[in-house]
């Protein structure tokens, strides 16, 4: 079977680890909407509660936090009726096949993942053997679906290049062609979206500054005195692109306005070129309010009906083993397993 027989269709996921931000919103959920809005791919969107526990999780705060994220996709537009809404760990597939993975991938591959080494630090011997081979699991993720596409944020290419390997060495070492190499999908003016007080580092919901970041759960209030308040320099705006360089703050500002409004970064310069801060701050304030607040309201809304957010969890997931299901049974005789009709 060739790669251009796979179903379109594309995988992604996002942790569930609380404090949903504008940057998962801007780099990954408005994506995820945006793909599924366009046709021509079936659609998964997963919270990945499996990898969230790789570090420790309080119980009841990881099943607040997967609720909220629910929330956060469907308030963002994700529709159960035209994707498929999961939480990982109710579609069992995704760690079976990750342990084949497991035996498929190289411990000298897993060494070179450099998330691993950022989240363990000095002391990695301490860390989960599950914080160390997570991204084996995240490759079974998508390929539990055949997913022939993923979109990425720049810090993930590492890890989709490795699901690349496993399907590769997986299909030579069995001679057959069953897995696809997943393309990612990395686009949009905002990809990586910085903080409002530091434009060299990324939003984060654990900076400890709560002005740093625009979280999906402020109100419009909030959203905008954040904006109204991000450092900024001196200069006017550039008319083009190039004389964003060395500017990291007034770059991560545009990045926003762009994405905020479907626009390209050139597009936003060559109407706003010229403008100092004190005014197109509050044009980006009335913007992001504009877009934002009606999810975070949706959201509210959503967490006051728990039951409700866990049977789409639940009808997404017996929709996902439809894929599954098949998929796993068919990987576990390609290895040699015994099963049963």
């Amino acid at each position: 079977m060739s790669q251009t027989q796979f179903t379109p269709r594309v995988f992604s996921g996002i942790q569930p680890s609380g404090g949903l931000t504008l940057g998962n919103y801007l780099g990954a959920i408005k994506r995820f909407v945006d793909m599924q809005d366009a046709g021509g791919f079936e659609t998964i969107y997963c919270m990945v509660d499996l990898h969230a526990i790789t570090v420790w999780q309080e119980p009841e705060a990881l099943r607040r936090n997967t609720r909220e994220l629910a929330a956060g996709f469907i308030a963002s537009g994700i529709d159960p009726a035209k994707s498929i809404l999961i939480n990982q760990s109710q579609v069992p597939e995704h760690a079976q096949l990750g342990w084949i993975f497991n035996c498929v991938a190289r411990m000298g591959w897993m060494s070179r993942m450099t998330q691993f080494k950022d989240k363990a630090g000095k002391n990695a011997e301490k860390a989960s053997l599950g914080l160390f081979g997570y991204p084996a699991l995240m490759a079974a993720d998508i390929l539990v679906y055949h997913a022939t596409h993923v979109p990425v944020g720049e810090d993930q290419k590492q890890h989709l290049e490795l699901t690349r390997d496993i399907a590769a060495k997986f299909n030579h070492d069995y001679g057959v062609d069953f897995f696809p190499l997943t393309e990612p999908v990395i686009e949009g003016a905002a990809t990586r979206v910085m903080s409002l007080r530091d434009g060299s580092k990324k939003m984060s919901k654990s900076d400890p500054s709560d002005a740093s970041r625009i979280n999906m759960t402020d109100d419009a209030d909030a959203i905008a005195k954040k904006i109204r308040k991000a450092k900024t320099d001196p200069d006017a705006l550039p008319s083009e692109a190039a004389g964003l360089e060395d500017r990291p703050e007034a770059r991560n500002l545009v990045n926003i306005f762009a994405a905020l409004s479907d626009l390209s970064v050139d597009d936003v310069l060559a109407e706003m070129g010229g403008q100092q801060f004190g005014s197109f701050k509050p044009m980006l304030a009335e913007l992001a309010v504009e877009k934002l607040s009606p999810i975070s309201a949706e959201m509210a809304r959503l967490m006051d009906d728990p039951a409700e957010i866990d049977r789409i969890l639940a009808r997404g997931a017996a929709q996902a083993r439809e894929i599954t299901a098949p998929i796993l049974k068919k990987t576990y005789e390609i290895v040699g397993m015994v099963g049963s009709d």
